[in-house]
């Protein structure tokens, strides 16, 4: 029965997210384009600097994280992010400008407290032999978060030049009663150790051993921050981590130019007339569907072996050039920028839907491919510390989003797609050579 409830909390863990994050993941696709399309004076927000807030305070946050977590434990931690989470969907509601930027604040350090716990959670829940089972089934209900929310974008919004308000508030009460079932679901968790239990019931006997049980709790994991913090330190001069950042940022920037600028882009582009504001919700879901094909080819195929690690980033690189070329050529340069919501300038082909959506599968399969093979390095790499290194990764990767997102509003379509290039051409390069690093100390072992 044990082996049973575990696996039970994995998969509602995952519908969990996959509920939070298809409100989510929608919300920051469609968010610019919302965002113009509010005709009140009072509301002056930026979609993108709305997610350039939520991944700034979102790296800060994972710092602090695990020692709230430890604290408050897993299931607990969940619940509040659960409804922080929720309060910036309802704010789409009835937008206002504080409330907006508020939310955004809250939802960076739900989020973080969101993914220290899961991690938490799933590593409870897992035993060697399963954390690899555990972590796909995870992955792959969290991957179809894409699906759902868009789906529905598009079926409400196709042949739609304007978004109006109650249209606005159809959807966003959609997303905002996923966002809370997800929520309610984390209550259901049950323990994984039922001798756990049975002491909690003791501890509950006197309000005062609860407290010191709180009080306990929360110097022993001020200890454990300050060792991570000293661990977290020592990694950053490493000559590995180092080396990945370059990496790492750029996973950063291709994560805020998937999840955020190309779907506005689309949504801008003159030359889809009415169809362009559904087309957001195609191009999220089919974004979706190279993540979860690249997953799930990599996360299969490869069992840590180097040659395949450096060949799946390579064709991470190729693929992501391949997307920036056929978008410079299909998307006019104006779109992430306009602000009326339609685009002036004329790009080099004439915009075809059929490459636009070529494009977003591009950028999703390229996507798992560095992230995949990033997690699987410093997995390999960093065996005995890895909650510190996917700590920096984290940080870095989110320090970047954070900063694209600044920039994406102000910077032509051309000069984002090349920062991205040259960024992802130096990534890959650093990654060939942490790979070569790696072969020296084994080729000596093995002798």
């Amino acid at each position: 029965m044990m082996a049973d409830r575990r696996t039970i909390n994995v998969v509602i863990l995952g519908v969990g997210f996959l509920l939070i994050f298809t409100a989510f993941t929608t919300c920051g696709n469609v968010e610019q384009t919302v965002v113009k399309s509010l005709k009140n004076s009072t509301f002056s927000g930026s979609g993108y600097h709305s997610l350039g807030i939520i991944y700034g305070v979102f790296s800060f946050s994972n710092l602090l994280a695990p020692t709230v977590v430890s604290v408050l434990g897993a299931k607990l931690s969940m619940f509040l992010s659960g409804l922080l989470y929720s309060g910036y969907v309802a704010v789409f509601i009835l937008p206002t400008s504080w409330s907006f930027y508020l939310t955004s604040v809250l939802i960076g350090i739900g989020a973080a407290l969101l993914w220290t716990a899961q991690g938490l959670f799933l590593v409870e829940n897992s035993e060697t032999s399963t954390i690899n089972r555990n972590t796909g089934m995870f992955w792959a209900l969290l991957q179809c978060s894409m699906l759902f929310g868009n789906l529905y974008i598009y079926f409400d919004w196709n042949g739609q030049t304007e978004i109006s308000d109650s249209s606005r508030r159809k959807v966003f009460l959609f997303l905002l009663v996923a966002s809370v079932l997800g929520t309610l679901s984390f209550l259901v968790l049950r323990r994984s150790h039922p001798e756990e239990e049975m002491l909690s019931e003791e501890e509950g006997q006197s309000l005062l051993s609860t407290r010191s049980m709180y009080k306990n709790r929360a110097s022993a994991a001020l200890q454990d921050t300050k060792s991570e913090f000293k661990r977290i330190l020592q990694l950053l001069r490493a000559k590995t981590i180092v080396l990945l950042s370059p990496c790492m940022a750029y996973s950063g920037l291709e994560l805020s130019f998937y999840s955020g600028v190309y779907g506005t882009c689309i949504g801008a582009t003159t030359h889809f007339g009415k169809a362009a504001k559904g087309l957001i919700g195609i191009s999220g879901i089919v974004v979706g569907i190279g993540e979860i094909v690249g997953g799930g080819l990599f996360g299969l195929l490869c069992k840590n072996s180097r040659f395949r690690r450096t060949s799946v980033v390579f064709l991470g690189m190729v693929v992501h050039f391949i997307a920036a070329y056929l978008i410079f050529l299909n998307i006019p340069d104006d779109a992430p920028v306009v602000f009326e919501s339609a685009t002036q300038k004329d790009p080099y082909l004439t915009p075809s839907v059929s490459i636009a959506l070529l494009c977003s599968f591009l950028l999703g399969l390229g996507d798992s491919c560095f992230n995949t093979q990033l997690y699987s390095i410093l997995g390999h790499v960093y065996a005995e510390q890895s909650v510190a290194a996917f700590a920096i990764f984290k940080f870095i990767q989110s320090v970047s989003a954070a900063v694209a997102f600044f920039y994406s509003g102000y910077l032509l379509l051309m000069w984002q797609l090349l920062l991205l290039v040259i960024l992802g051409f130096a990534g890959t390069l650093c990654f060939f050579i942490v790979e070569r690093m790696q072969d020296f100390p084994l080729d000596l072992q093995e002798d």
